[in-house]
C-alpha cells in the first residue's frame, strides 16, 4: 500500500482510484504510469481543480486544433481558454496517453526508458507540456513521495514491446462551454 505524503490521505485515494488505468495505459502505450499519476495528481490537484470536477480533465489538456469532443472555458495562462471535457476520469487517462503518443513534440519520451522517471518529467517539462517553471520537480516529488515509481516496475517487458499504435479515437462530443475563473494550474499547452 501506498503511504500518502501529505498525510491527509489525498494521495492514497486518488492513486488507489486511478492506478490500474495507468498501469493498462502504460502497458498499451508505453507513458510510464508514475508519470500519468503524478500528472493527474499535479495537474488535477487530486482530483479537485475545476477542470476535473467539471470536465473531467485530469490533466489540463487545452483544445488545440483539431480537437473535435466536448469543451470548457478556464482562466489559465490567458483567460477563457479552451480546454477538452471528458464524459468520464477514464476518457481523460486514455486521451493523455494518446495525446503524448501521438504528439511529435512528445515523440522523442518514447525513447527514453521507461522506468527512468525523472528523464520523462524533465522531458514533459522541455517539450513544453506546462509552463510551471518547476513542473519537472513537482511530477518527480509526487512520484518519490508516493513511491509511484513501483507500479512501472514489472510491466516495462510488456512496454519494449509497444509499437508506434495508432491512438484511441475518442467520439466528437456535442461542445459545451463553462466559463469559469480559478488560479492558474500547470497545464498542458
Amino acid at each position: 500500500m501506498i503511504a500518502p505524503a501529505s498525510g491527509n490521505g489525498l494521495p492514497e485515494i486518488y492513486i488507489n482510484q486511478y492506478r490500474d488505468i495507468a498501469i493498462s495505459e502504460m502497458k498499451r502505450t508505453g507513458v510510464p504510469a508514475s508519470i500519468t499519476l503524478a500528472q493527474g495528481m499535479v495537474e488535477s490537484d487530486y482530483g479537485r481543480s475545476t477542470l476535473a470536477r467539471l470536465g473531467n480533465n485530469h490533466f489540463g489538456i487545452k483544445c488545440h486544433n483539431g480537437w473535435k469532443g466536448q469543451t470548457m472555458r478556464k482562466h489559465d495562462d490567458r483567460r477563457n481558454e479552451c480546454f477538452r471535457k471528458y464524459n468520464s476520469a477514464l476518457e481523460s487517462y486514455y486521451d493523455h496517453s494518446d495525446f503524448l503518443r501521438s504528439g511529435s513534440r512528445y515523440a522523442f519520451l518514447f525513447d527514453l526508458d521507461p522506468l527512468d522517471y525523472k528523464a520523462w518529467a524533465r522531458g514533459l517539462k522541455k517539450a513544453g507540456y506546462a509552463t510551471n517553471p518547476d513542473y519537472a520537480n513537482m511530477l518527480i516529488r509526487k512520484i518519490e513521495e508516493n513511491r509511484l515509481y513501483e507500479f512501472d516496475r514489472g510491466i516495462t517487458s510488456t512496454v519494449s514491446r509497444v509499437q508506434q499504435t495508432k491512438p484511441r479515437e475518442t467520439a466528437p462530443a456535442r461542445t459545451t462551454e463553462a466559463s469559469t475563473s480559478v488560479p492558474a494550474q500547470s497545464t498542458a499547452t
